[in-house]
């Protein structure tokens, strides 16, 4: 892998290798872009089989923070921690704190948050050794699990799309099709099923599915399988890539909108949804609800109703997206980029940056 190309023809903005023998610590923090202020993203403990895996993974994932910062109008940049390590197996206390002394020597260009892998607790363990840590449990003055404010911002820009699509923006009746039910889609079916939709959910969890069984929902054991149901719209809320050349045909949905980050397997596959008419919601946009949460911790006292009204402006950055889909009649995911690169170029110039031709 030639990483000095790999960050020049992504725009990435810096690369810190991390080390600590005696902590059992090896990680990634990819800082894409701070052009609208400190970069935010979580740290993802994951065991990666390779170096080269775990490298692309926090490269990708804080470019994609960039875009979803920029596009939910926050003062903020993208990055992403990458823990190599097994975080059922590996991780203990002195391998956070040891993150979060190399995390206080960036001087806060990149504050960090919960991810895959990660926990409150280890936030907590973070905090002790860096100030640039969000995310930290309520009682120690954080705003807690995000996760709650993700679903409402999908409940929000989920019924800007069905008023795109069916006409009306109430949910009663619609059919939708949940993959993966872990807690952000457990709080977005609350808000789904106090409005009447009816869902149809599969997970790879037994206890997930235990928990929508519950609720009322259809199951569907294998999870393959969920490609294949009918539905209003079809919401992937678990893995990135569920959407590729071997499921998009398999689709019978008219809107695809959920809460997993980088559904889409390659940008092609946006334009494919476009083609055959399907309503994409682009992740990064639908799902910021927990960024936006977050970014109130940032600089101030966390407030918590101040925090969900913004959340609920996600309808409004979704009709953006449909609104510039439409005017210059591009793909929704497309346009999604051009709405969060118009804020970077933009800030860019007033700031009196050079922006090569």
């Amino acid at each position: 892998m030639e990483i000095v190309e790999v960050m020049e023809s992504g725009d990435y903005e810096q690369l810190v290798v991390v080390v600590d023998k005696d902590a059992g610590l090896k990680a990634f923090i990819a800082i894409h872009d701070t052009t609208l202020g400190p970069a935010l993203g979580g740290c993802r403990i994951w065991p990666h089989p390779t170096e080269e895996a775990a490298l692309t993974d926090a490269l990708r994932l804080s470019r994609a923070m960039t875009y979803k910062n920029a596009a939910a109008g926050l003062n903020l940049g993208g990055g992403k921690a990458l823990i190599w390590a097994d975080p059922r197996t590996d991780k203990h206390e002195g391998m956070m704190r040891a993150f979060g002394q190399f995390l206080e020597g960036l001087g806060g260009r990149y504050i960090t948050t919960e991810d895959v892998g990660s926990s409150p607790e280890d936030l907590v363990a973070i905090s002790q050794a860096t100030s640039h840590v969000v995310g930290l449990p309520r009682n120690l003055g954080g705003s807690g699990d995000p996760s709650n404010a993700t679903g409402f911002g999908i409940y929000r820009g989920m019924k800007v799309a069905t008023r795109q699509v069916l006409g009306t923006d109430s949910l009663k009746d619609v059919s939708i099709a949940i993959q993966g039910f872990g807690k952000v889609a457990g709080y977005l079916a609350d808000h789904l099923l106090k409005e009447g939709a009816r869902l149809t959910v599969t997970d790879i969890n037994p206890d997930a599915l235990a928990r929508a069984r519950a609720l009322g929902c259809t199951i569907v054991e294998d999870p393959d399988t969920i490609y294949d149901v009918p539905s209003d719209i079809f919401a992937p809320c678990a893995l990135g890539g569920s959407i590729n050349p071997d499921t998009i045909d398999r689709l019978q949905c008219k809107i695809v909108a959920g809460s997993a980050n980088n559904q889409l397997l390659t940008p092609e596959n946006g334009e494919v949804l476009w083609e055959k008419g399907v309503l994409y919601v682009p992740d990064y946009v639908l799902n910021a609800g927990g960024v936006i949460n977050l970014s109130y911790e940032i600089g101030r006292p966390y407030q918590e109703d101040a925090a969900m009204e913004r959340v609920a402006g996600i309808a409004d950055s979704v009709e953006k997206v449909m609104s510039i889909s439409k005017d210059e009649n591009i793909s929704t995911a497309n346009a999604a980029n051009r709405l969060a690169e118009m804020r970077i170029k933009s800030v860019r110039r007033a700031k009196g940056i050079y922006l090569a031709p």
